[in-house]
């Protein structure tokens, strides 16, 4: 029996492992010319920096898991650096300690940081004393942050968080499917202060690194996955487009019917079980006929675009080299860059590689703001020179340069997201030998995407075994593969976007 997996992104390819693995015939069809997804490297001045994500999330066990099991375990890196920073009201000012996604546990913390006005200081404390706020089903991030610590607080603290993640808006973002515990520990809590002090009280004493990589750069994952899949017998093919996807009846077996190629020359595929790993678009052009009611509530689910600059300089570039790993911008202070990582400094396995470069990825672009990325390639490489001469007194042009557009490339999780998925999967469950993963459902971060392909996986080969238990005549018990299915994370205390490691 064959199973196919479309789309070759980490959540695809992840997905075809668990299968392969098992002794599933897979095949993996991918429109693009390459596999990865928003997982890719290439090099700047000869140093191999991501273009996409560049990083995974390292205090949940998905990613650095599999790493392990790929035998690749004792090359993960973790960031140096001394910190992150904020650049608000004009200067950057370091993220305070003791916040969980910018709502702070630790007043004094946040009151040194220097990163609220003193009126904004004096509106968080009233949390502690302000009655409940009542929410029956879900709200966005700045009603109900906004109602506990005050805007300023969410603007100068939360937005650039959850924009380094999402590059969406506080207005729109979901208070439950992007701060999903704080939103749990809210219903036990009266104040949001209290909520986050409990869930770093109940965090482990030393949770070890946040963030993990490869020394190729996080995008040489999606290669690794891929070798693994094809030495377990599955295929890969890129330059593979479905241009549709059908249920059938063929010779008494019910069969999913695929159509992939140009109208030209099409091709057409069977398999007894599909894989969805795409985002919600053309997730929902493949399932409008068979799965209505999952199609339209993916159509719905909205996607941000952005643009990373990379750039790469000399040394003597900076009159005083950067100790930080980088600082996020809140979007009221009304710049072009959102966020600034000093790649060279956050992650010195790229320092070492050539002393003699040091890189640094410019982040632009917020859902909404589709103007800023109609420049042109040259026009947003000036932006980000003007920042890094702005706040890192740049006084040379770089040695190389590098722009990087993702179109569509982040899924919003806005006011009603976790239901909508819900609703998604309900209809999906439905059908028998189908299956959805990826960013656009329980989070836009590498673990995140794998915990999704884990549950699909396993769902798929649940599917299988009962079908072949019935073809030959056993009563079709079967069940996920052990370990399928998404694990819970700690929460999140220090990050600095790029497009973002989701903090679930």
């Amino acid at each position: 029996m064959r199973t196919i997996v479309i789309g070759a992104g980490i959540a695809g390819l992840a997905a075809a492992r668990s299968l392969a693995l098992r002794g599933v015939r897979v095949t993996v069809l991918e429109g693009s010319p390459r596999i990865g997804g928003k997982l890719h490297v290439s090099e700047v001045a000869g140093v191999p920096v991501d273009e996409g994500a560049e990083s995974m999330l390292a205090r949940r066990p998905e990613g650095v898991g599999l790493v392990r099991a790929l035998g690749r375990g004792d090359e993960l890196v973790h960031p140096g650096g001394s910190g992150s920073a904020i650049l608000s009201r004009g200067e950057l000012r370091a993220l305070p300690a003791g916040q969980m996604m910018g709502v702070p546990a630790d007043l004094g913390a946040l009151a040194s940081s220097g990163v609220l006005s003193t009126g904004g200081l004096a509106r968080v404390p009233l949390d502690l004393a302000l009655p409940a706020t009542r929410r029956g089903g879900d709200v966005s991030v700045a009603a109900y942050v906004g109602a506990r610590l005050g805007r300023e607080a969410v603007d100068r603290l939360v937005e650039p968080l959850l924009g380094g993640v999402y590059a969406g808006r506080v207005e729109l973002l979901s208070f439950e499917a992007t701060m999903p515990a704080l939103a749990s520990a809210a219903r036990a809590h009266r104040s949001l202060i209290q909520a986050a002090r409990g869930l770093r009280a109940a965090s482990p004493a030393s949770p070890g690194p946040v963030f993990a990589t490869l020394p190729g750069g996080i995008g040489t994952l999606p290669g690794l996955v891929a070798a693994d899949v094809e030495r377990a017998g599955g295929e890969i093919r890129t330059g593979a487009t479905v241009r549709e996807l059908r249920r059938r009846t063929e010779d008494g077996r019910d069969v999913w019917r695929l159509v992939v190629g140009s109208a030209r020359d099409p091709e057409v595929l069977t398999a007894d079980a599909v894989v969805l790993a795409v985002p919600a678009a053309p997730a929902a052009r493949l399932l409008a006929e068979d799965v209505p009611a999952a199609a339209r509530e993916l159509a719905a689910i909205e996607y941000a675009s952005m643009a990373i600059v990379t750039l790469a300089y000399r040394p003597s570039a900076f009159p005083e080299l950067p100790t930080g790993t980088g600082y996020l911008v809140p979007a009221v202070e009304g710049r072009a860059v959102k966020a600034v990582t000093y790649s060279s400094v956050k992650w010195p396995h790229l320092r070492d590689r050539d002393p003699d470069v040091i890189a640094v990825r410019c982040s632009i672009g917020r859902f909404g703001d589709e103007a800023a990325l109609q420049r042109s390639d040259d026009e947003l490489k000036a932006a980000a020179l003007a920042e890094l001469a702005a706040t890192s007194r740049v006084t040379e042009l770089p040695i190389d340069a590098r722009v990087t557009r993702w179109g569509g490339g982040l899924p919003q999780y806005n006011v009603g997201h976790a239901d909508r998925v819900g609703r998604v999967r309900a209809a999906v469950a439905a059908v028998p030998g189908l299956a959805v993963a990826g960013a656009a459902y329980d989070g836009v971060g590498i673990p995140a995407c794998l915990a999704s392909a884990d549950a699909a996986a396993g769902r798929i080969l649940e599917h299988l075994e009962r079908r072949g238990g019935a073809e030959h005549g056993s009563d079709g018990e079967g069940g996920p593969a052990e370990g399928a299915g998404p694990e819970p994370g700690d929460p999140l205390h220090d990050v600095v976007g790029l497009p973002g490691e989701d903090p679930r």
